[in-house]
């Protein structure tokens, strides 16, 4: 293992913001991760597993230990004429696993084509886009639990999959670093997931009526390109908040104002108000605040100017946060882990 000191690993991180480190190393085998573990256990720091940088925000110098997971690999296991198990260990890049698996013709990750990141971290806030989340497919993963060491499965059910969360969002948190994830993808018959977005849509300007996963993959990639921001360009996170979700009761009462405003009804007498609308209706979208910024195509996506901090950025979204809530009663959340 080798150690960093006193750095700043904002090049690790999406956002891009000065991101200081009292110590930073860099892990491939499960050894170098004990090690790590054991060097911050004597020096009684706090641990930070750091996948790919894509849903963190440093708003002050974490005085601790920053583990970059670089472990990598993937892995397959037919079960049958119609499905396969996928593993990816956690350093593997997302977007160039979901690759692999559709040039073998594996269905079920296509929808979630683009989203930044890497595999380790994709179950910790179940990872989702048109339609889909990661519970959809996801198996099993396998991760270290910090304190004894032990290695552990986690099921599906174990997981505790909600919108955006896991067990490892909240009674998991800062317990274990995950290791592996497994997939449960189909070999034919895909269930193609088109309602959502605009993918059915560009699927008819294409003339493509019988679309494949790969088909899919390519629309889902069009769409995000043309929406979202590339983070080599300004610094963002991707969806910066969770979408609301909202009682039947409080939506209707809301709609009375606001006849036109976007929703999809949930079970358990719940609906979802898409988070960009509400922002473009307080007046923020493609405004700025210091270096910090709200999109100009999706208001979803906070990004970094140049040389914005990350107060910066988290004083923009309080501000927003602040202005939905006067106008809407409607709390955002975010999404975005912020590191305090």
């Amino acid at each position: 293992m080798t150690l960093q000191e006193n750095i700043d690993i904002k090049e690790f991180t999406t956002f891009k913001v000065p991101s200081i480190c009292k110590y930073f190393t860099e892990i491939k085998t499960i050894d170098e991760l004990q090690e790590a573990i054991d060097f911050s256990r004597k020096k009684k720091l706090p641990l930070m597993p750091l996948g790919g940088g894509s849903n963190i925000l440093f708003v002050k110098p974490f005085n601790g230990l920053v583990v970059k997971i670089n472990l990598k690999g993937i892995a397959e296991t037919f079960k049958n004429e119609d499905y396969v198990y996928v593993s990816a260990y956690a350093g593997e890049n997302w977007d160039d696993f979901v690759q692999s698996c559709v040039s073998k013709n594996y269905g079920g990750l296509e929808n979630l084509s683009l989203i930044p990141g890497n595999a380790g971290t994709s179950p910790l806030q179940n990872i989702g886009a048109y339609g889909v989340e990661i519970k959809d497919c996801f198996f099993s993963l396998k991760a270290l639990h910090i304190e004894s060491g032990k290695l552990e499965t986690f099921t599906h059910e174990s997981c505790n999959f909600g919108y955006r969360e896991s067990y490892f969002k909240n009674e998991g948190k800062d317990k274990y670093i995950i290791l592996e994830v497994t997939f449960l993808l189909t070999r034919r018959n895909h269930k193609l997931h088109m309602e959502y977005g605009a993918i059915q849509e560009e699927l008819i300007k294409k003339n493509i009526s019988n679309p494949t996963i790969q088909d899919v993959r390519e629309v889902v990639m069009q769409i995000r390109r043309s929406k979202l921001p590339d983070p080599k360009v300004y610094g963002n996170a991707g969806s910066f908040f969770k979408n609301p979700v909202i009682s039947n009761e409080k939506f209707e009462l809301l709609q009375k104002d606001y006849p036109t405003i976007p929703h999809y009804q949930l079970e358990n007498h719940t609906v979802k108000i898409p988070a960009g609308w509400l922002i473009e209706q307080v007046g923020w979208k493609g405004r700025n605040q210091k270096q910090a910024a709200v999109h100009n195509k999706q208001a979803l996506v906070l990004i970094n100017l140049g040389n914005a901090t990350g107060n910066e950025v988290y004083d923009l979204s309080f501000a927003i946060i602040n202005d939905v809530k006067d106008k809407f009663g409607i709390d955002l959340t975010r999404e975005v882990n912020i590191i305090s």
